[in-house]
């Protein structure tokens, strides 16, 4: 039997899509959180919020759950008539779980735009065509790590951003106590393993605490006293290239979309050209 270890939180959702989709294909799945989330600038959104800044404002942007929380523990600090002032705007989100996440906060906003964008760059593309008619900065929320991809085309097309970091991205501090114990509970140091990366800033924290369980096959650099024989697969060709370019690691399957089920085929494909039964 091949186990797989997921470097991602397990959804909310019962089952979790990933874990499930590998479970149906014969293969051991389990999920380890590699990144935690911490607000930030909480009291300076909520001035923002409260301040008569809207009324030169056209619109919010919310790309993540994050930034949806981090707006919910803002008014949660703001008067009710200057939140119902921002929350008559449009808010253009950049796909359905924002979306999703957005609906279900209390005195959630009505007018959601752009959930069917699916990346920052159809949204940016969206944004400027639905706000050619309107004038004033957009209030944009982001996290640590966000690229310049949307803000870049907004500024090209003459749109003002009004940028705040709502949260930053670190490292799971409980990561290798959670390796240590997935790997004590009845695991064989020979069993074969599948390692699957999701984000390029996840594969560099975790890396270092996965070298010292597993030797990544078709590494040179591997030690030889390590036993568990891992093989990689990344969850698209961005964090794939990240793995190769930077981190120096083999990668043995990418999947062609970022769903669980082309995840799955893709690994499929490679245990079954390998001839490595699932």
């Amino acid at each position: 039997m091949t186990s797989v270890l997921l470097l991602r939180a397990a959804s909310r959702d019962v089952p979790d899509k990933y874990e499930s989709s590998f479970v149906a294909a014969g293969y051991v799945p389990t999920s380890i959180p590699v990144l935690e989330t911490i607000l930030t600038h909480t009291d300076e959104l909520a001035r923002v919020l409260s301040s008569d800044t809207n009324t030169s404002s056209s619109g919010v942007i919310l790309t993540s759950a994050r930034a949806c929380e981090a707006w919910k523990n803002a008014s949660d600090l703001v008067a009710a008539p200057s939140l119902a002032r921002w929350c008559a705007l449009p808010f253009y989100v950049v796909g359905k779980s924002t979306a999703s996440a957005l609906r279900e906060l209390d005195n959630a906003p009505k007018d959601i735009r752009g959930e069917d964008s699916g990346n920052a760059e159809h949204l940016a593309r969206y944004i400027l065509n639905d706000t050619r008619q309107m004038s004033g900065k957009l209030l944009y929320l982001t996290g640590d790590k966000n690229r310049d991809t949307l803000p870049s085309i907004l500024a090209s097309g003459g749109l003002v951003l009004h940028q705040i970091q709502v949260y930053e991205t670190r490292g799971s501090a409980h990561f290798a106590t959670d390796l240590e114990g997935l790997l004590s509970k009845g695991t064989d140091d020979n069993d074969s393993w599948w390692i699957v990366y999701f984000a390029p800033s996840a594969a560099e924290f975790v890396t270092p605490a996965l070298n010292l369980h597993f030797n990544f096959t078709g590494s040179k650099d591997d030690p030889p006293q390590k036993r568990r024989q891992a093989r990689v697969a990344a969850i698209g060709p961005t964090t794939r290239d990240f793995l190769r370019d930077s981190l120096k690691l083999h990668v043995h399957a990418v999947a062609s979309k970022p769903t669980p089920d082309d995840l799955v085929s893709a690994i499929k494909a490679h245990d079954g050209a390998n001839s490595v039964a699932a």
